[in-house]
C-alpha cells in the first residue's frame, strides 16, 4: 500500500537493451519543434475566433492571457486544445468567443499582434470553441546534438521504435519536479493535507492515475509481456492492450491481464480507493505508443534529427528514452497546470 512519502519516482524500465547513447535535447528551441494536427480547422463563420499561432519561448497559458488582453476579452473566453512546451517552437490553435462584431467588420485583426515570443500566423471564425483534446496529435522534429556513442547501438533502437513501438509512459512533467504532484496527491488523499483548489485537486488526481498507469506499464515490461497481448486484455481500436486509468467501476479486463491489474492496485490500494472515491470514472489507455512516419537521419556525425507523430496525450519523451538518454540545458522542470513543457 502507497501510505508513505512518495519521495521520487521509480526507475521505470524500458522495453529494449539501452544502447549506452546521449545527446543534448534543446539546446535551442528551434531544436524541439511541434505542430499540432487539429480535429477539425475553422468553417468561417460562428461567435468564436480561432488562431493559428506559433510561440517561441512561451507557455500556453502566458498565449493564451495575451491573446484575451489584446482582443479585450476575459481569459476564460481563450480556449486551446493542448498544452504545448514553452522551450521549442510549437504551432497551434487557439480560440477566443467574440460574438460582437461578426459580420461587421469589427473583429480584432490578431494578426497584427506584435509579441517577441509568439505571433498568430493566421484567423478565422468558427462555431465552437477549443477544449482540452480537440485534437489528433502532435507532430515532431527532434534535433539531437551532441551526440555520443556507437551508432549501431542507436540505429538499433530506433528500428526497433519503427518497428514495435515503445511503452506508453506518462512523462516525467505529468508528476510535477521531483515527483511532487504524487506525493501531494499521496497526502491529500490520505488526508494529511486539504487541497481547496479545483485545479491544483485535478493536477494531483490526474499526477495518482498516471502514476498508478506506470506501475501497470512497468510491471508487464518487467515480467517480459512487453508488446504482448494477454488474455483478459482490453484492445484499443489498433487492436493494441490497454491499461486502466484508475476510477470508479470495475476494470474492464479479465483473466491474466486483470490479475495483473489488480497486483498493482493492491499495491497502490490507497491512491486507487483514493481514486474512486474523488468520483473519477475508470478510463483506458493504451500500452503501447505508435509513432507515425517515424523517420530518422544524421545531419552530422553527432547530430540525429527525428521526425514523428503522435496521437493526443502521447509522450515525445516516451519514445526518446528508447533510443538514448537525453539531457537538457539547466531549467528546472515545469510540472504540469503550472509553466508548461510539454512534449506532447
Amino acid at each position: 500500500m502507497t501510505d508513505t512519502p512518495i519521495t521520487a519516482l521509480p526507475p521505470w524500465p524500458a522495453a529494449y537493451p539501452p544502447s549506452a547513447a546521449s545527446a543534448t535535447l534543446k539546446r535551442f528551441n528551434e531544436d524541439f519543434v511541434v505542430t499540432e494536427q487539429p480535429l477539425q480547422l475553422p468553417g468561417g463563420v460562428g461567435e468564436h475566433v480561432w488562431l493559428d499561432v506559433e510561440k517561441n519561448g512561451a507557455n500556453t497559458g502566458f498565449v493564451a492571457q495575451q491573446l484575451a488582453a489584446a482582443a479585450g476579452v476575459p481569459e476564460r473566453d481563450v480556449g486551446y486544445a493542448g498544452l504545448k512546451d514553452r522551450h521549442a517552437l510549437t504551432r497551434q490553435w487557439f480560440s477566443l468567443y467574440l460574438p460582437h462584431g461578426q459580420g461587421s467588420g469589427e473583429t480584432p485583426d490578431l494578426t497584427q499582434l506584435q509579441h517577441p515570443e509568439f505571433r498568430v500566423l493566421s484567423q478565422s471564425r468558427h462555431v465552437k470553441k477549443l477544449r482540452p483534446g480537440d485534437l489528433l496529435g502532435n507532430r515532431f522534429r527532434i534535433l539531437l546534438r551532441d551526440l555520443r556513442g556507437e551508432r549501431e547501438a542507436v540505429e538499433a533502437n530506433l528500428k526497433a521504435v519503427a518497428g514495435q513501438g515503445v511503452p506508453n509512459y506518462f512523462g516525467a512533467q505529468r508528476f510535477g519536479h521531483g515527483g511532487g504532484n504524487v506525493e501531494q496527491g499521496r497526502a491529500m488523499l490520505a488526508r494529511e493535507i486539504r487541497v481547496r483548489h479545483p485545479k491544483k485537486k485535478g493536477l494531483y488526481l490526474s499526477a495518482l492515475r498516471s502514476f498508478v498507469f506506470n506501475e501497470l506499464l512497468a510491471l508487464r515490461i518487467q515480467q517480459g509481456l512487453w508488446g504482448q497481448t494477454l488474455p483478459g486484455d482490453v484492445l484499443d481500436e489498433a487492436g493494441r492492450p490497454t491499461g486502466p486509468l484508475w476510477g470508479r467501476g470495475r476494470v474492464a479486463s479479465c483473466d491474466a491481464a486483470q490479475a495483473l491489474e489488480m497486483q498493482v492496485a493492491e499495491r497502490h490500494a490507497l491512491l486507487c480507493d483514493g481514486l474512486e472515491h474523488a468520483g473519477l470514472a475508470q478510463e483506458r489507455r493504451a500500452l503501447v505508443c505508435a509513432p507515425a512516419d517515424f523517420t530518422w537521419e544524421w545531419p552530422q556525425a553527432d547530430q540525429l534529427m527525428l521526425s514523428f507523430t503522435l496521437p493526443a496525450g502521447q509522450y515525445a519523451t516516451a519514445v526518446l528514452g528508447e533510443i538514448l538518454c537525453v539531457t537538457e540545458p539547466e531549467r528546472q522542470l515545469e510540472a504540469e497546470g503550472e509553466d508548461k513543457d510539454l512534449p506532447a
